[in-house]
């Protein structure tokens, strides 16, 4: 009498339905990752645009009238190398509350070109607190401090 050797067929597609469910959880987890990560670059960007404002209304007692007047530098040259951002624009709300916006490119999943992550600055005693959003953006993409009415950093 000879042993069997090897697998048998059922174990076998055992083996590859297995496989085929795992790849169908972990392929769009690691697009919805690889979005927020391009995401990071108009972050980044932001980031530079807040220290700049934020230092205006340390010192001036109110937030810049223009990005001229901020220190922002929203040239295209500065754009050119810019992956995945497209513009960034800086609107004055009022003495103590202004926006900066960030365009951004096509990234995949749900985010198109031309979708913004708006930060907005609201100036008190104590410097600038920021919060950020989007209405373009599903917050599913968003960094956690951004989602659901928008956390400070």
């Amino acid at each position: 009498m000879q042993k069997q050797q090897g697998f048998t067929l059922i174990e076998l597609m055992i083996v590859v339905a297995i496989i085929g469910i795992l790849a169908a959880i972990a392929i769009p987890q690691y697009q919805n990752y690889t979005v927020r990560a391009k995401l990071t670059e108009a972050i980044s960007y932001a980031g530079s645009a807040k220290t700049a404002v934020s230092e205006y209304y340390t010192t001036q007692g109110k937030m810049p009238s223009d990005s001229d007047q901020a220190g922002i530098d929203l040239s295209d040259t500065d754009l050119e190398d810019a992956e995945h951002v497209q513009s960034v624009a800086y609107t004055r709300n009022g003495d103590d509350e202004a926006e900066i916006s960030v365009g951004v490119g096509d990234l995949g999943g749900d985010i198109e070109e031309g979708d913004n992550l708006v930060f907005t600055g609201t100036g008190s005693a104590s410097g600038v607190s920021w919060s950020c959003g989007s209405s373009d953006i599903d917050s599913s993409y968003l960094p956690s401090n951004c989602r659901g009415g928008g956390g400070g950093s």
